[in-house]
């Protein structure tokens, strides 16, 4: 069996038009209304053999109230937006609308100053591709929207463009299955059959 890893969006410490680069918010309240909401269906996934989480805020305290003791994976942390770190991609626009649209348009590009979008979905897919554990075990990781989203373009070896193309929902759950540069995307869902039960 191929080992399966189940991202986990962590709760929203915003609103989705207040999201900030590289965003250390804590949960908000509404978040902490939503993991409670949501967690006896992500509860299950506490039984991993492995358990992560990204180094925001939010992602350990969506992890640690799921009961997951995630372990903070530096590797998952969002990408490194240099001199946007705290803007809003508005205020970016704002300020600097010629590098935003480079940005936009064209993965190796840093006009930032920090890390491209190539390079932290290449971070992201090695962090993927190196997890310890043997055929068929489970790895859960509360990660941020970002995150997973990279995590998704490169399991799917889909051109780096496809990362604006992806919406990751706060406590959603998406998974991978495979191996290292083979994985596949795993859809779950109630069949049409348990669902008329």
């Amino acid at each position: 069996m191929p080992l399966r890893v189940t991202f986990v969006a962590a709760a929203r410490g915003s609103s989705l038009l207040a999201e900030r680069f590289e965003d250390d918010r804590p949960l908000d309240q509404a978040g902490w209304e939503e993991v409670q909401r949501a967690a006896p269906g992500l509860l299950p996934l506490a039984a991993a053999e492995l358990r992560y989480c990204s180094p925001t805020p939010r992602s350990r305290s969506t992890g640690d109230a799921l009961g997951y003791a995630p372990l903070v994976q530096l590797a998952l942390r969002d990408c490194d937006m240099g001199r946007w770190r705290g803007l809003t991609l508005g205020e970016a626009m704002a300020r600097e609308p010629e590098a935003v649209d480079a940005w936009l348009a064209q993965p190796q590009a840093i006009p930032h100053g920090g890390e491209s979008l190539f390079a932290f979905i290449s971070r992201v897919g090695g962090w993927l591709d190196t997890r310890p554990v043997g055929d068929g075990g489970a790895v859960v990781a509360v990660a941020e929207p970002s995150v997973i989203r990279a995590a998704l373009v490169y399991a799917l070896q889909a051109p780096p463009s496809t990362y604006w193309n992806i919406d990751v929902r706060p406590l959603s759950t998406t998974t991978v299955s495979g191996s290292a540069r083979r994985w596949n995307l795993r859809l779950d869902g109630v069949s049409a059959q348990s669902s008329r039960a």
